[in-house]
């Protein structure tokens, strides 16, 4: 597969000042000789040249050029970077031209990124962050999306393995050589360091999947009686009409969700369908979604109607919690009188309609997400894979720990660093392969 040369845009659809078209593969250079007319390019430096259709030496376009011998680039194979005018008769003309190159052939989804992992220019995990930045919406998904890239989370899963292949070589040497002057307590060595890295593993699973959130987006439920507000809302903080209005109860049916950057935070805000008992199949089935919604949000809003206030709605009273920012909506029609809590938190009067107090639930939002999202310190799982492998792994060093021969000792500690070796792709991952690089863009 790899012995053609690729090519894609990589700079995205539509039309631009200037699209980047790139190939990778051992024709790179000959494709530079055949439309550009440039038989021996300086290494990375720009040349202005004229692109040439092969077939009818006509001018396609007067564009930049690249070139990046090998083994020093991105996927480690030759590579090439035309830099031309963006609009889609331009593009459309040197693909056209490219494709009627011999031994070229589009690039799928990820193969660029492929080919830099087959040729150890990532491992699996800083492929991942590489597709996490591409799809970065948030800084702080940038943040950790640059930091797995840059290679921290490869790192530490590699370290982690050393240790544990140290380890299980000293274990291996005292089977094969049983009858040698070796030190004594070896066994008792591997136990301690298999002990240490368990503690370790188990350290870093327990992490409340923060860096799983921090790529999702962090869940907010939006709760409360019908005609409180929630809708209007879920409006006023998405700076947008994303949800009906209506002064009609039982509205909004079912979960309507819509994605936030709040203070370089991603969130996932739901609104829900208004608690309270109905005779209504539909509304029925739209409240049993609103308190599932509820159930497993990150956070939720309650919110209250404050014309009513003191009296508060039971049922979504109830689900007020720890992790609950309450609302006291229409503050514009009545203001709600001190004190203003419910279930234990501190509830914000505000106006929905005119904005009114919405600061201060936006600065409580952004206080949760802080909470739960801030990266600090060692890098953050971001996959359910890491995990799993993660715990393979520690199943492997409680069976070794607890094995009553060191010859099942060593197999166990073999399986802990093959779940381990699975996360970077260092073993056994080629049925992972598809799985992890289909979801790239052409042309990364």
């Amino acid at each position: 597969m790899n012995n053609k040369t690729i090519y894609a845009v990589s700079s995205g659809p539509g039309r631009a000042g200037i699209a980047v078209i790139r190939m990778s593969g051992p024709d790179a250079a000959s494709v530079l000789a055949r439309l550009g007319r440039l038989e021996k390019p300086v290494p990375r430096r720009m040349h202005y040249v004229a692109l040439r259709d092969p077939a009818s030496d006509e001018v396609l376009d007067r564009a930049l050029v690249v070139w990046f011998p090998k083994p020093d680039t991105e996927t480690g194979e030759d590579m090439a970077e035309l830099h031309v005018h963006g609009g889609r008769a331009t593009v459309d003309g040197i693909l056209a031209a490219l494709a009627a190159c011999p031994g070229l052939r589009l690039a799928e989804p990820g193969e660029f990124a492929r080919r830099s992992f087959e040729n150890g220019k990532l491992d699996l995990t800083a492929a991942e962050g590489l597709a996490d930045l591409v799809n970065a919406e948030t800084a702080a998904q940038r943040r950790q999306a640059l930091r797995q890239l840059d290679g921290e989370l490869g790192r530490l899963y590699d370290g982690w393995r050393e240790r544990l292949v140290a380890a299980l070589a000293h274990l291996e040497a005292a089977i094969d050589f049983a009858d040698e002057d070796l030190p004594a307590g070896i066994e008792e060595r591997v136990k301690r360091e298999a002990t240490a890295l368990d503690r370790d593993i188990a350290a870093h699973l327990a992490d409340g999947h923060r860096g799983e959130r921090l790529r999702d987006g962090l869940s907010v439920a939006i709760i409360g009686p019908p005609n409180s507000g929630k809708s209007s809302l879920l409006n006023r903080l998405s700076k947008r009409d994303a949800a009906i209005v209506a002064a009609v109860a039982g509205t909004t049916r079912d979960v309507i969700e819509v994605h936030m950057d709040l203070g370089g935070y991603p969130l996932v805000i739901a609104d829900t369908a208004g608690l309270r008992d109905s005779t209504d199949a539909i509304e029925r089935e739209g409240i049993r979604r609103a308190r599932a919604r509820a159930a497993t949000a990150d956070v939720k809003i309650a919110v209250f109607d404050a014309t009513e206030w003191p009296k508060i709605d039971p049922a979504a009273a109830e689900l007020v919690d720890d992790d609950t920012v309450v609302v006291l909506n229409k503050a514009d029609v009545s203001a709600p009188k001190p004190p203003l809590e419910i279930g234990g938190r501190h509830a914000f009067p505000v106006s929905a309609l005119t904005g009114l107090g919405m600061d201060l639930v936006i600065a409580a939002l952004t206080a949760e997400a802080e909470k739960r999202l801030t990266v600090s310190g060692s890098p953050l799982l971001t996959r359910e894979r890491h995990r799993l492998s993660l715990e393979d792994c520690r199943a492997g060093l409680e069976r070794a720990l607890a094995a009553n021969t060191v010859e099942l000792m060593a197999e166990d500690l073999r399986l802990a660093a093959r779940a381990l070796g699975r996360i970077t792709g260092r073993v056994g991952v080629e049925d992972l392969l598809d799985v992890i690089f289909r979801d790239f863009c052409i042309g990364k």
